[in-house]
């Protein structure tokens, strides 16, 4: 469905050129989840925005193949095109992405008839009532008139669902989906999404530092730190046979099942995307770094035999993290 291959992604600014994305490739088929997960700043949101074209006076380079069209050579008018209909984005504040003085069935039916000019504004609240009640909004055909600040910050992720998903794109977008979201409010936010991904069989892109939704919902995972791709594999493979430090870092650093103890951190501050490390982005925090990482950038190479799990280090790659201390399956859903 999408193939991003190569994608380099830079910002001037007055302190210097910042390099946000540097050579990231990724998939996601019909169907699929793929999660992307990384610290903060580790370019997992301009990843995705520089794909739709949301990433205004960016220097971009590489190829988002859609569907058998790059946009990263696009035209807006086509960008327009595929936004909002073929593509759904959830962004990761529904406050600020929702328009303050419309009410929420407004902005549903705005999108709906600006991608289908000949629908009626009457069948586009129908719609967006039906779209409502899908995503678990109780008295939705009431509901529709009410303004962003009249619902809860659950209630208004859901709207943004309602939004993305109002017709039937390809592709979801789930920026942070469920940040700053109670546990509860989290669940029901996930298995929305999943019944929407069975019902229309839509291919989604999970953005997200929390591991518990990953092993949830994610098919495949790519790891991404400093701008580049760290590890990348199927879901399983990622969580109980990892290979690379930095992802051994994220997983040690869970809270124990038990609640008790000191978290395990990673030593260090992410490094400036101004000025990065030479080597491999990590080495100034890894506990197995050597000379070579440090002059040197390892590519991604395939962990014990299996080319659909890959691995940026100069470890070896025919060892993966058996040896290594898996996470607490529990640990991590919980």
């Amino acid at each position: 469905m999408l193939e991003v291959e190569d994608l380099h992604v830079s910002f001037s600014t007055d302190d210097g050129i910042v390099q946000a994305v540097r050579g990231v490739s990724f998939q996601v088929d019909r169907g699929r989840t793929l999660g992307i997960v990384g610290e903060s700043g580790s370019g997992k949101s301009v990843s995705t925005q520089t794909v739709t074209g949301l990433t205004r006076g960016a220097r971009v380079s590489g190829s988002a193949v859609f569907d058998g069209v790059d946009l990263l050579t696009a035209t807006e008018p086509e960008l327009r095109e595929v936004r909002g209909s073929r593509i759904g984005m959830i962004f990761q504040d529904p406050l600020t992405s929702l328009h303050p003085l419309y009410r929420v069935g407004w902005q549903i039916t705005e999108l709906i008839r600006a991608h289908q000019p000949g629908t009626s504004r009457r069948a586009a609240r129908a719609r967006a009532a039906e779209l409502l009640d899908l995503v678990g909004i109780p008295l939705a055909e009431r509901r529709i008139d009410d303004y962003p600040y009249q619902f809860s910050g659950g209630m208004r992720q859901r709207v943004m669902i309602a939004m993305a998903m109002a017709l039937h794109p390809d592709l979801l977008i789930a920026d942070e989906p469920t940040t700053a979201l109670d546990v509860t409010v989290q669940a029901q936010i996930l298995a929305v999404m999943r019944r929407v991904q069975e019902e229309f069989g839509t291919a989604i892109i999970l953005i997200t530092h929390d591991l518990g939704v990953v092993a949830e919902m994610a098919d495949e995972v790519v790891v991404m730190y400093a701008g580049r791709l760290m590890e990348r594999g199927p879901s399983r493979d990622i969580f109980y046979r990892h290979h690379h430090p930095y992802t051994e870092g994220l997983f040690a650093s869970l809270p124990a099942r038990s609640g008790r103890g000191r978290l395990t951190t990673i030593p260090g501050l992410p490094p400036s995307l101004i000025g990065p490390p030479s080597g491999c982005p990590f080495h100034p925090r890894c506990r197995h770094a050597f000379d070579r990482c440090s002059r040197e950038v390892p590519d991604l190479a395939a962990v014990a035999g299996h080319d659909d799990h890959q691995s940026a280090c100069w470890l070896p790659h025919d060892q993966t993290a058996a040896t290594r201390p898996s996470p607490d399956p529990q640990a991590v859903t919980s």
